[in-house]
């Protein structure tokens, strides 16, 4: 029986040797999912500015939320804030509720060909970095025409989503083994991302929130990256170096361990399929 290899040296190069067929496979994920559609791929740009406008006139409008960062604080000030937010979480959680479904929608790969399924979390993190990135694009677009610039902190945010991508591949690795055998790890994941949804700081400011709650939200990393990036992309923060050297330790950890666990679990892939 094949032995796979489970070290951190592996990991790096499975993306590596596989390069071209992971853009080749992620390319064909993205036009996949809007093939038929009369608008194509266009959708991936309009999909993103619909939910914004919509959360925006629900809690802009509807709750009277505010964000805080200025005196004459504008609707469009808050949705800026809020598509930050969405952004980075939809990064996150577009990836991590495919996972489960990722060797059970590909079961001629486990069974008939001789084929990488370590490269399957890689794709799935390409396709949603593709939407992340058509997102932010808008989000771009909406900053220059109201603000008229953008910060020069804003080219650092590819540095601060860094440990984001490392620990959302690692638990795609890790989703993807255990929804071959649990078969219900595809529902919990969504209801998982759904509640980071309201507790990572999308709606609203971490630094609002009463001191005992804010305590606790301080500890999802993804509520820290959520920060970092309006620090970057608005208001012109540098990030803080210690603490992003700590959460991508971290996001290199998870990416190992999930990586090691798929690598364990794979010999059994064909017998449960």
């Amino acid at each position: 029986m094949k032995h796979f290899s489970i070290s951190p040296k592996e990991m790096a190069a499975v993306f590596w040797r596989n390069r071209s067929l992971i853009y080749t496979l992620t390319k064909r994920e993205v036009v996949g999912r809007y093939r038929g559609s009369i608008m194509g791929i266009t959708w991936s740009f309009f999909n993103p500015l619909l939910m914004l406008i919509i959360y925006t006139f629900v809690f802009s409008v509807v709750f009277k939320a505010r964000w805080g960062i200025a005196a004459q604080e504008s609707k469009i000030d808050f949705a800026i804030m809020l598509f930050i937010g969405m952004i980075i979480h939809g990064l996150f959680a577009d990836c991590v509720n495919r996972a489960p479904g990722l060797i059970l929608s590909n079961v001629n790969y486990v069974k008939k060909v001789v084929f990488p399924l370590d490269i399957l979390p890689y794709v799935a993190f390409g396709s949603a970095l593709f939407h992340a990135a058509v997102s932010l694009l808008v989000l771009i677009i909406v900053q220059l025409i109201y603000m008229g610039h953008i910060p020069l902190t804003a080219l650092l945010l590819p540095v601060v989503l860094l440990p984001l991508a490392f620990a959302t591949i690692g638990f795609a690795w890790l989703l993807s083994s255990l929804g071959v055998f649990i078969r219900d790890i595809g529902q919990v994941t969504g209801i998982f991302t759904t509640v980071l949804l309201f507790i990572s700081g999308v709606f609203f400011p971490i630094s609002g929130l009463p001191e005992p709650y804010r305590t606790w939200l301080a500890l999802n990393p993804l509520a820290e990256i959520i920060e970092e990036g309006r620090n970057v992309l608005v208001l012109g923060i540098l990030p803080d170096p210690a603490n992003w050297c700590f959460m991508t330790a971290i996001g290199l950890l998870i990416a190992w361990a999930g990586f090691a666990w798929f690598q364990k679990t794979r010999k059994g892939f064909a017998d449960v399929i």
